[in-house]
């Protein structure tokens, strides 16, 4: 439910999507709770399920950035204030110490998300911004961030701690489903490639300062180089497949082995 304060059916004017219910009633996330007033995964997923008022949405968004981004610390926590000692208990996530992975670290999944949420709401700016706190290598560009980070800067780890004395220190190493979770972050919400069926979507959504990029995608043994612009003064914009515009902006995949001209002019 929303907790929204006077008038909605929230408690206290918290301006997000609480998170759960205990059994007697006792809300989850709540500006009223004690512990975990506010939890990430249900502001995110309220703006990628397309289930949450447009309005809402954003403010559930603008209340993640105010409470959960920690760009000093390069992380974003899951949840805050951690799990410690409040009833009712919520379980198994106390049993790891506060700041401490889902207790209110940074679990990456979740992290991801958040951008993901961004990047949808049309926040380019900050979605990129997030990627780079969830990006490892940003980790260690130097030997304190090596030192606080402790982990290999090539791989994705599960979780950053958040609780003095190791805030910023990396947990769970190699971990494959936060790391699936990025590469889809990357490729399907900022290069903005979605596939369906033999239709390749191709809507980027690019950092300000870049003048485009280009993407090679393969189609069985087709390759379809994608040329990314940004359209000069009096071009047109849109994507064009061998010369040929496509108002939907999607190319049509056929695995022919012949070499194809995709071009993208964004405005």
């Amino acid at each position: 439910g929303w907790d929204g304060g006077s008038g909605e059916d929230g408690g206290e004017g918290g301006e997000w999507y609480r998170r759960a219910y205990f059994d007697d009633g006792t809300p989850l996330g709540a500006a009223s709770s004690r512990e975990c007033r506010i939890d990430s995964v249900s502001q995110s997923w309220a703006v990628l399920s397309g289930a949450a008022d447009p309005a809402r949405a954003r403010r559930a968004m603008d209340a993640v950035e105010r409470h959960l981004l920690r760009p000093a610390d390069g992380l974003i926590q899951l949840l805050d204030p951690p799990f410690d000692s409040a009833d009712p208990t919520p379980g198994y996530i106390r049993g790891y110490l506060p700041g401490v992975r889902e207790n209110g670290g940074q679990y990456t999944h979740a992290a991801v998300w958040a951008a993901m949420a961004f990047a949808r709401l049309g926040d380019t700016t900050q979605a990129w911004a997030l990627l780079g706190l969830i990006n490892p290598i940003n980790h260690a560009r130097s030997a304190d961030g090596v030192a606080t980070y402790k982990l290999e800067p090539y791989v994705v780890a599960a979780d950053v701690y958040a609780c003095p004395p190791h805030v910023g220190r990396g947990g769970w190493s190699w971990h494959t489903g936060a790391g699936g979770w990025m590469y889809r972050l990357i490729v399907e919400s900022l290069l903005g490639l979605r596939r369906e069926g033999t239709l390749l979507h191709v809507a980027p959504r690019l950092p300000a300062d870049w003048p485009g990029c280009t993407l090679r995608y393969r189609f069985g043994e087709t390759c379809f180089p994608i040329v990314v612009t940004r359209a000069a003064a009096g071009e047109d914009i849109g994507l064009r497949v061998d010369g040929v515009a496509q108002p939907d902006g999607a190319i049509r995949l056929v695995d022919d082995r012949q070499p194809h001209q995709v071009e993208l002019r964004l405005g």
